[in-house]
């Protein structure tokens, strides 16, 4: 396989391990809606369910193509699209007659919001007892923050991660994209699985009440447990660590980038005699990555003068030779051409009604016997309306004057 080649991941082995899961996402923005993607891209039905005349906001959001929204391609994969307007009696009753046939529904409204629709887990369980009811919000469904506006933004902040984030000496720093929206997205498409094993055991479904402050407070790792036995409260320190060293960015004479980690004893060891330094080796505090990290200094000085005076394809191939620890910094573009990418098949290429066809990152994981897949990028707004509506046994009379009221 070529450094350029893709692998299209249209071309399943089967229908998912997920086939005969239904889903129906109601949210928006982007925790909720990814979590429905990770579920459809290994074969759950999933139906996206969006306001006839505000559709999801991700359909607008960053750069576009013919007025096509390349972030909705991504986000709106392996989905049916269909419009209904929830604040309407009407919707309401088609929404209680989809969640009948469905196993899991996915929304992040504010809480108390399905109540004031006649839309809580009562009237959709009474419907359907093993239903699945996940809420993805900031804060929570109760609390005193629970009805406050929640973006992942907030949930960076409030977490912990900006605080350890950044130069010692500069401001806490957020992530550039949508990061504790990802990490909640991942949880939430777990703990619907878990549910869903669940009620293999009791026959019943239950809700999910998904913080998005919390999963990345787990990603953290042990800052809680140092806080409460220590006091200890982990600093900014840029790209350094305070567990290892030499572990830090450094420009090639080309004016590229590489990063390297030591995080293993020996791995350190090989970049000191990679670098020239092996007496290094022999200092005293060298013996842990603690004491190591106490003389980052000396340690970045040593590795980053050896990276300037050679290309970041030289110092690659150097440090691959040697088993020590290093990676190029890339970008998008980068990560588009490598060759380990392409033999993972990590970027596939779909095909497109809109497009003719767009690359994108693949499913998230391989499974040898029941592979998940790519059937189609996202959909137009409310384009399977009719054909969804049809399976529940709507005709095109009632399709029709549903849509002319705007319900649809």
């Amino acid at each position: 396989m070529s450094t350029t080649e893709t692998t299209s991941a249209s071309q399943t082995n089967g229908p998912g391990p997920l086939a005969g899961l239904r889903v129906l996402d109601l949210a928006t923005l982007f925790a909720g809606p990814l979590a429905a993607t990770l579920l459809g891209d290994f074969g759950a039905e999933v139906i996206k369910i969006e306001h006839p005349k505000r559709p999801d906001p991700s359909r607008g959001h960053g750069p576009s193509k013919d007025g096509v929204g390349l972030w909705w391609k991504l986000l709106g994969r392996n989905k049916s699209a269909i419009t209904l307007d929830l604040s309407t009696k009407d919707g309401q009753d088609v929404l209680v007659r989809l969640a009948a046939t469905a196993d899991v529904v996915i929304e992040n409204f504010r809480p108390g919001t399905l109540e004031r629709w006649n839309l809580g887990y009562d009237r959709l369980s009474a419907a359907n007892p093993g239903l699945v009811l996940a809420r993805v919000t900031g804060f929570g469904q109760f609390g005193p923050y629970s009805r406050r506006p929640g973006f992942g933004t907030l949930a960076e902040a409030m977490s912990g991660f900006a605080a350890i984030t950044g130069e010692p000496d500069g401001a806490p720093t957020l992530p550039p994209f949508g990061l504790a929206d990802s990490i909640a997205a991942l949880t939430t498409a777990y703990a619907v699985m878990t549910a869903l094993a669940g009620r293999e055991h009791t026959g019943a479904g239950q809700v999910i009440d998904m913080a998005i402050i919390e999963p990345i407070l787990t990603v953290l790792g042990p800052q809680p447990i140092w806080y409460d036995q220590l006091g200890y409260l982990q600093p900014r320190t840029g790209n350094r660590s305070a567990n290892n060293a030499p572990r830090n960015t450094y420009r090639t004479s080309d004016d590229r980038w590489v990063a390297v980690s030591t995080s293993s004893q020996n791995i350190a060891e090989r970049v000191m005699r990679l670098v020239g330094r092996p007496e290094l080796i022999e200092e005293e505090w060298f013996a842990t990555g603690a004491t190591r990290a106490e003389h980052a200094d000396e340690l970045d000085e040593a590795v980053g003068s050896w990276v300037a005076q050679r290309s970041r394809d030289e110092v690659v191939a150097a440090f691959e030779a040697a088993e020590a620890a290093v990676a190029p910094i890339y970008d998008t573009a980068d990560v588009m051409q490598d060759p380990q990418y392409a033999a993972l098949g990590s970027i596939a290429e779909v095909k497109d009604d809109e497009l003719g066809s767009v690359r994108m990152q693949n499913v998230l994981f391989r499974l040898s016997d029941t592979p998940g897949g790519i059937r189609w990028a996202g959909r137009r707004h409310g384009a399977d309306t009719d054909e969804i509506l049809g399976r529940l046994g709507m005709d095109a009379e009632e399709i029709a004057s549903l849509r002319s009221r705007g319900v649809l």
